[in-house]
């Protein structure tokens, strides 16, 4: 308890110490004050302008507008404050750096680009943005198998960490100790012994609380190798909203996870924090493999402003395992420090691809009016358009604000469930036997352009047919949520409504 005093709550403290510092600088005096109101006056007016023309989400330029109008000494000096700093310039040009050198290895296959493009005409665009655009290769030579829960992913990730032979890689959001960490940490602990080489990423806010501050020295202690992504630190920045959400475990360049899934008993129902905890995983298994391996090694040099051979950690023979090849399949990751927001991107691209139904499965649903008008034009032009969320909520201000987006939303013909049995924390989309994603981005701001994000696009595999199936097993622990329901408590809708404008906060 002395450690956690003298550490995260001092951040915290400091962070707060400075908003005071600031308050009392600008109204210290009646003096000073009518000096600096009629020029913070004019400063809100060009700010607003500068925000109204700027290139970002009308729900954000509304946000601050809002806060400047309540606020306006303060308003425009935070949205300074927050725009126009070193710390976020100087992580970009890092980002810059490291991609400079990883980007080049993201190789694409000319024979499965062709192949792809002519027996998915109907795909293409997507295929196009994602391949041509943003430089991510799409993969035959691969096989995925579905692991429709926590528990079912946690034990093929304990079968496979224990065949490492050269190098286990984690990047979680969260890890916490517990019965799944303790098993794994056993695992990582032999494989050291045995001359493997691990390491082991997690976020600093992810962890909040859960960790002990000094846990990257105890796994160093162990021979691993650790990393904590963007330190919590007692100074005012919006940096400290980028958080690492990615859910990556890769091993020796051929087996790799990724799905909702963090290292925490809660996610295998250990412990019980808010029902059944409904999640999912996927493992990947031949050339797909290669792109994880990358987005981990971009993450990992990006935290230690460092450069390696990334090749050395390529299997041999993964590109030319025809025999085993399932479907095309797509690693992707999104990044908050560039202008594309490729989670967002792809996820519209695949509603408005959408023919014959679309079935979501998310945490949290507080999106942007595209997103709104998307699936509510699905839905009115005959797709079967169904969102599962959570009954059971684990943050109840971000549970009223998602529910506030039904009335809209079920009016148009889209269909909403609730995952009465507990928390659904699944984050996949599928449409028409054909498509789907599995990946860690929720439908909120933070994940689609706040958050690095990662995810798995899937065409014509025979995993399909499993994602499709948990989605409609699923559907049989939930309620159909009404209208009427929707229309039920007028104070409760304002309140929703009041939340909605604070969305992009969530």
């Amino acid at each position: 308890m002395r450690k956690l005093f003298r550490t995260r709550f001092l951040v915290a403290f400091f962070i707060l110490l400075q908003l005071i510092v600031i308050t009392v600088m600008i109204t210290g005096s009646v003096e000073r004050y009518a000096i600096i109101y009629p020029i913070l006056t004019l400063v809100s007016v060009i700010v607003v302008l500068h925000i109204m023309n700027k290139k970002s989400k009308p729900a954000y330029k509304l946000l601050w507008v809002i806060q400047i109008a309540l606020f306006p000494i303060f308003g425009s000096l935070f949205y300074l404050l927050s725009q126009f700093q070193s710390s976020n310039r100087k992580l970009k040009n890092l980002l810059a750096d490291v991609e400079q050198g990883i980007n080049p290895l993201f190789i694409q296959d000319e024979e499965t680009l062709k192949r792809i493009h002519t027996v998915s005409k109907d795909h293409l665009p997507q295929i196009n943005y994602l391949q041509g655009f943003v430089g991510f290769p799409v993969y035959q030579n691969t096989q995925a198998e579905y692991l429709p829960t926590g528990e079912e992913t946690h034990a093929r990730m304990l079968e496979e960490l224990d065949k490492a032979e050269k190098f286990i890689f984690m990047e979680y959001f969260i890890i916490k100790e517990g019965v799944m960490w303790n098993s794994i940490l056993d695992i990582l602990q032999k494989k050291v012994q045995q001359g493997v080489e691990v390491r082991v990423m997690y976020d600093d806010m992810g962890c909040f609380l859960k960790l002990p501050i000094d846990f990257h020295k105890v796994l160093e202690g162990m021979g691993i190798q650790c990393v904590v992504f963007n330190p919590f630190r007692p100074v005012l920045s919006t940096l400290q909203n980028n958080r690492d959400h990615r859910k990556i475990t890769v091993i020796d360049g051929k087996t790799a996870f990724t799905g909702g899934i963090n290292l925490a008993d809660e996610y295998i129902n250990e412990i019980d924090l808010h029902g059944h905890w409904k999640d999912n995983g996927i493992m990947v298994q031949g050339a797909a493999v290669w792109s994880f391996t990358l987005m981990f090694l971009h993450m990992w040099n990006l935290s230690k402003e460092t450069t390696e051979d990334y090749t050395k950690y390529r299997a041999d023979g993964m590109m030319s395992m025809d025999s085993k090849s399932d479907g095309f399949f797509l690693p992707y990751g999104d990044s908050p420090l560039d202008t594309e927001n490729v989670g967002e991107h792809i996820y519209l691209q695949m509603i408005n691809n959408a023919k014959r139904y679309l079935y979501i499965c998310t945490p949290y649903l507080i999106v942007d009016d595209d997103m709104i008008s998307a699936l509510s034009l699905a839905a009115k032009s005959g797709v079967d358009v169904r969102i599962i969320t959570p009954h059971r909520h684990d943050r109840w201000f971000v549970h009223h604000t998602t529910r506030s987006y039904y009335r809209e939303l079920i009016s148009s013909g889209v269909r909403i469930y609730e995952y009465t049995d507990g928390f659904i924390h699944s984050k996949t989309f599928i449409s028409d036997d054909s498509t789907a994603t599995v990946g860690t981005i929720n439908l909120d701001f933070r994940s689609l352009y706040l958050h690095f994000e990662c995810g798995l696009w899937i065409h014509k595999s025979g995993v399909l047919k499993d994602i499709l199936k948990d989605f409609l097993d699923t559907l049989e622990s939930c309620h159909e949520v009404t209208r009427e329901e929707c229309d039920f408590n007028i104070a409760l809708r304002l309140m929703q409504d009041v939340f909605r404008i604070f969305a992009p906060l969530m």
